[in-house]
């Protein structure tokens, strides 16, 4: 799970995300699925931008209830203490207290209408150093009220994987 934030016109929204997927390596592109009736929507679409920030299991009921209300009404931000801290390269805020963040400019605005597909390119990544020392612990909604956390890493196949084969 991810949460994206998004900004526009000095309003801010954070949104949980379980449904997004690698879409292409060389521009790096991420697709995203928006409802329309959900804030970050308008605000993305409007500013073409936003921020795909990464939590870990520490984050996970907070995750949570950010999905649970709308930013239409309620500062996400302040409601769950978290930081916005500036883009670097996007007008949208990155959240401190996540382990990465990916600036993200959309790039294919032709599915939304039709699937509420957003298709984003990351155009800035960042990093906390804890998670390029170990493995960091991720939440991952596998739907109907069901997650699973990330933890063990395996190299057991690793002489079988071919990478350009992806």
């Amino acid at each position: 799970m991810v949460l994206v934030s998004s900004s526009f016109e000095g309003e801010t929204d954070i949104m949980t995300m379980g449904w997004h997927m690698v879409m292409g390596f060389e521009p790096s592109l991420v697709g995203c699925y928006i409802w329309n009736a959900n804030h970050s929507h308008a605000l993305i679409r409007r500013s073409r931008v936003c921020v795909i920030n990464v939590p870990t299991v520490d984050l996970a009921e907070t995750v949570v209830d950010i999905g649970n209300c709308s930013g239409r009404d309620t500062d996400k931000f302040e409601k769950f203490g978290l930081t916005p801290q500036p883009g670097v390269m996007v007008s949208a805020p990155l959240i401190a207290e996540c382990v990465a963040s990916f600036e993200c400019r959309l790039a294919d605005a032709s599915l939304i209408d039709r699937y509420n597909l957003f298709v984003f390119e990351v155009v800035k990544g960042h990093a906390a150093p804890s998670a390029i020392k170990a493995s960091p612990r991720t939440l991952h909604y596998r739907g109907d009220g069901e997650f699973m956390i990330a933890g063990e890493t395996t190299r057991q196949w690793r002489r079988r994987f071919r990478p350009e084969m992806l």
